[in-house]
């Protein structure tokens, strides 16, 4: 019965500590935890350090130009199926003021390129198709405004995250230079504005380069539509 009550406390006693550090653990766990959820997004930004402000400032020129850019293509996009049809049908008829009205009443670039053309019917064959071609030039570059400031915002906000990782990698060394020390607290700093800063200049960059090949893309199906209602107006005016 004594040996009995000496093992039974030896298990006790050699139980605690392990008891104590499994505590301990899941404690420090806790608490790394904690701090992890407490760390949000407005916290991320701050470390980032002065450099944010102007990829932020980046962003929101970027998201400006691509929303009011594709609002304004897919206006001008809008031209129904029966316009052209219709242009046809009235010049056939020899009614051009109607052609005319029916070019206002549509007010997008192709019924003002189309326009034109009616309004120098008269002159040689040429010259039309001459003024055809000025007014789409001026209307495609309308359409492209601002389109070529995201190509250049795609290239520099990437540029600026790599000089907030650079700025972050000589926090980094002077703490390690200040301190003497080569730890967790001198690095923690330079590499929250190195990692936040080159993140933010690469999703701004992305964002820009997917709005500008995306708008651009939209353009193009615009011009190329353009270009086949000028052919067939110049046909319509050869037939008649």
């Amino acid at each position: 019965m004594t040996l009995l009550l000496s093992l039974l406390l030896q298990m006790q006693v050699g139980s605690a500590p392990a008891a104590a550090a499994d505590s301990s653990a899941t404690a420090a766990n806790a608490a790394a935890n904690a701090a992890a959820a407490d760390l949000s997004l407005i916290d991320l930004i701050v470390k980032g350090g002065g450099i944010m402000i102007p990829l932020f400032l980046l962003s929101f020129i970027s998201l400006y130009i691509i929303f009011e850019r594709y609002i304004t293509i897919r206006k001008a996009a809008a031209v129904p199926e029966s316009f052209m049809p219709g242009i046809r049908n009235l010049m056939v008829k020899g009614d051009l003021q109607g052609a005319k009205m029916l070019c206002a009443q549509t007010a997008t670039p192709l019924a003002r390129m189309i326009e034109k053309g009616i309004r120098r019917i008269g002159l040689p064959l040429k010259d039309i198709e001459t003024s055809v071609e000025n007014v789409g030039k001026v209307e495609i570059a309308r359409l492209e405004k601002n389109i070529s400031i995201l190509g250049i915002i795609a290239g520099i906000a990437p540029m600026l995250g790599f000089v907030g990782t650079i700025i972050g990698v000589i926090k980094i060394f002077y703490a390690i230079s200040a301190t003497g020390d080569f730890g967790i607290a001198q690095i923690s700093g330079g590499l929250y504005t190195k990692m936040v800063t080159s993140a933010t200049g690469l999703i701004v960059g992305i964002i820009a380069h997917i709005g500008y090949h995306w708008l651009s893309i939209m353009v193009e199906r615009l011009v190329f539509r353009m270009e086949n209602s000028a052919i067939e107006f110049m046909d319509i005016l050869q037939d008649n």
